[in-house]
């Protein structure tokens, strides 16, 4: 049995309701209908051009991202430019897409929670609940412990083995001792306040500007800017095995492809 788009919605959306998005995100259906039959469901994290046209090429019938295609209103859907290249390219096809953002990095089991799991924190606790008191789990932001104080350059060391990372960007001393640790999933500057009043002598995330590091130097506090893509890309597969088990489960017929050709745009030259 084919599922449709809204049973991979409905089990996407029992894990991360919309209620849990942000209120300037812009998650759910992007494009396609909900009764369009699904044989063959792509996971990634950024609906690219390439990413669409892949799925296109490989007759994938439902495209699963975490950040948005439609971001922003649109006012025009042009063939020439972005996002209305992938919108045309999208309805020819036939092809569903659907974003799972805000929602995903703050729900229980969530891209936070990956990420504390894959840093092997303990006591995880939400840094910034969810406004919505139906989900006290729920919230942006992560703080936890680790199993025994290490200094800083021992941290970011696991970190990048965890992580696969080639580098990293720091502030603080290397010879800081850390027990207690905050982390944001994606785009960490909103919650450096939070950080700071929270007690964790380091704070780890990506797209950390040079602002945030002036305040926490000031502070005396640690950041590990470990890049918005690594953040965030864990979700790929494990989003994929959810949907496996669930297929599974329902006995449904369902092709699961985590998107394995994505890579950070940026890089680092030495």
């Amino acid at each position: 049995m084919l599922p449709a788009v809204s049973d991979l919605i409905g089990v996407i959306e029992d894990i991360a309701p919309l209620c849990l998005a942000e209120s300037w995100d812009n998650v759910g259906l992007q494009v396609g209908g909900m009764d369009q039959p699904v044989n063959k469901v792509l996971i990634a994290l950024d609906p690219s051009p390439e990413v669409v046209s892949d799925a296109c090429t490989q007759g994938v019938d439902m495209l699963v991202t975490h950040h948005p295609l439609i971001f922003h209103p649109v006012t025009s859907v042009s063939l020439d430019v972005y996002p209305g290249n992938v919108i045309a390219d999208a309805v020819r096809h036939g092809l569903a897409i659907y974003a799972a953002h805000t929602n995903l990095d703050s729900c229980a089991g969530g891209i936070n929670d990956l990420l504390a799991e894959r840093l092997n924190l303990f006591n995880v606790k939400v840094l910034k609940a969810a406004k919505s008191d139906s989900y006290s789990d729920a919230g942006l932001g992560r703080t936890g412990n680790l199993e025994r104080p290490v200094k800083l350059k021992k941290f970011v060391g696991n970190i990048m083995e965890a992580l696969h990372l080639e580098s990293v960007r720091i502030v603080g001393n290397p010879d800081a001792v850390i027990k207690d640790v905050c982390i944001c999933c994606g785009s960490g500057s909103g919650l450096l306040k939070e950080f700071l009043a929270c007690g964790a002598q380091v704070y780890v995330s990506g797209d950390l500007n040079y602002h945030d590091g002036r305040i926490a130097e000031m502070e005396r506090k640690s950041l590990v800017d470990i890049g918005h893509f690594h953040s965030e890309h864990l979700i790929v597969e494990a989003l994929a095995a959810i949907l496996k088990e669930h297929s599974k489960n329902n006995g449904w017929d369902l092709i699961v492809i985590p998107y394995a050709k994505e890579r950070d745009p940026f890089g680092t030259l030495f």
